[in-house]
């Protein structure tokens, strides 16, 4: 279990980062950026991007919260998200 929560947080800052910092994805942040507010403050801020990084990993990893606290995937999908950011957060914080 607490591999499990490791490794996606891990997952979680790795995506995080490549999609606020990484320069592979300059060209395309910036074009979000200059076409849209919502999604371009979206982009480049590490606690929005996580949040939408662990709805991702949720969908497509079968949820960490329902492997700990066996819930429903559904929902599951949301607090995956919030896992995420604040696993992220404290690690954006460390580093």
């Amino acid at each position: 279990m607490i591999s499990s929560i490791i490794l996606w947080a891990f997952m979680g800052y790795g995506m995080t980062t490549i999609l606020v910092y990484g320069s592979i994805f300059e060209t395309a942040r910036e074009w979000i950026k200059k076409n849209s507010k919502f999604f371009g403050t979206l982009i480049g801020c590490v606690m929005c991007t996580s949040t939408w990084v662990g709805f991702f990993l949720s969908i497509c990893l079968g949820g960490l919260t329902t492997r700990i606290l066996g819930i429903h995937w559904i929902p599951s999908i949301f607090f995956d998200g919030m896992v995420t950011c604040g696993l992220v957060w404290a690690m954006n914080g460390v580093v």
